[in-house]
């Protein structure tokens, strides 16, 4: 039947049926559900878009899988169309994310295994949250090959914040996406020539091991504590590009020891692991802020590996300069981890902890 509104229209036959689930992106796609039982309810989802229809089927079973683990629903492709089928809460919050999952894949968005299971722990943590709300153009952002978009509203906030302040503080568990995020803007701003070059930079706090008795010279003793870092760049520019740049000096990638006595213009700085920072070296740091530049510190304030009574700077930072004006601080929490399901429940876990002991957080 026809609904030239777009709205969902109940009859009395207690058939509804949803036209359009996404303007444009997702031309020709439908969903109608219809109750079989009390208990139970069916939801059709069709895409009548051929080179869509394919785009899903590549990754799609994979999220139906996801689907069925995480609201305990039947779910297929079969032709053109996915048939949901179980209790009618869940068979609606299913149909409500396999249509903003087929939008995003008609945007043109890359959706990798487990995009699914998060989009439901989001909407489930977030009422009134839609995962087509994190996927319009303000939470997207083009970095090198990829586009990348915001998976949470912390980090929508994080990117705005990103956008608009000169300074910001990035504080939350692992998996998160502060890093990466930040990457990604200053790929973004290299790219658009607001910066000139990127610098990104870890305190070498070692994990039993002083820097000095490692093997190899100067770049191959530092390189293990800067990997993170070149992992997320690789993820977004060709292994040689990212080459190319580092030998002009384009892109800086260093220790923080070497940013002593340096002034930064122009240029995109992020500190990572900044939980490992002293208070002199995170003072430091920030007093290398040029003209024309940006600061990005990130770090997770439950995994400091300072000697035992040493204060962390970034904790210290974000006591004294949360209230200074050009400077921002973005909280993620474990609703937050976008990395596989049980990241979220050992960050959970380490939280109930620390809670029980009484340990201070930022």
């Amino acid at each position: 039947m026809a609904n030239n509104d777009k709205q969902p229209r109940a009859e009395d036959s207690g058939e509804h049926e949803f036209v359009a689930v996404a303007d444009g992106a997702v031309t020709g796609a439908s969903a109608r559900a219809r109750s079989e039982a009390p208990t139970t309810a069916t939801a059709l989802i069709e895409i009548d878009d051929n080179a869509l229809l394919q785009a899903f089927a590549t990754t799609g079973f994979g999220h139906l899988k996801d689907l069925k683990a995480e609201l305990g629903v039947d779910a297929g492709l079969r032709g053109n169309a996915i048939h949901i089928k179980g209790d009618p809460g869940a068979v609606e919050a299913a149909r409500r994310v396999v249509e903003d999952l087929v939008y995003a894949l008609g945007s043109g968005l890359e959706l990798k295994r487990g995009e699914l299971s998060r989009a439901l722990r989001m909407i489930q943590a977030h009422e009134g949250l839609k995962f087509r709300d994190l996927i319009g153009e303000q939470a997207q952002l083009v970095a090198g090959r990829k586009k990348i978009c915001a998976k949470s509203p912390a980090q929508l906030n994080y990117l705005k914040t990103l956008q608009h302040h000169d300074v910001v503080f990035g504080i939350g568990p692992a998996g998160t996406g502060k890093t990466y995020l930040a990457m990604a803007m200053a790929v973004h701003a290299l790219n658009e020539r607001q910066v000139k070059r990127i610098v990104l930079t870890r305190p070498a706090v070692e994990a039993g091991e002083k820097l000095g008795f490692l093997p190899g010279d100067l770049a191959e003793k530092v390189n293990p504590y800067l990997r993170p870092l070149y992992d997320a760049l690789h993820d977004m520019l060709d292994f040689e590009k990212v080459a190319a740049l580092t030998q002009r000096g384009t892109i800086e990638v260093a220790p923080l020891a070497f940013m002593r006595g340096r002034t930064l213009d122009d240029a995109f700085v992020i500190l990572d692991e900044a939980q490992n920072t002293t208070i002199e070296q995170m003072k430091m740091f920030l007093t290398r802020i040029g003209f024309g530049s940006k600061a990005v510190i990130t770090g997770d304030a439950t995994q400091v590996d300072l000697p035992t009574g040493m204060r962390s700077g970034l904790a210290d930072a974000v006591r004294l300069l949360e209230s200074v004006q050009g400077i921002s601080v973005c909280r993620f929490t474990d609703v937050d981890v976008v990395r596989h399901p049980l990241v979220q429940r050992i960050v959970q876990a380490y939280e109930a902890r620390d809670l029980h002991q009484n340990r201070p957080s930022l």
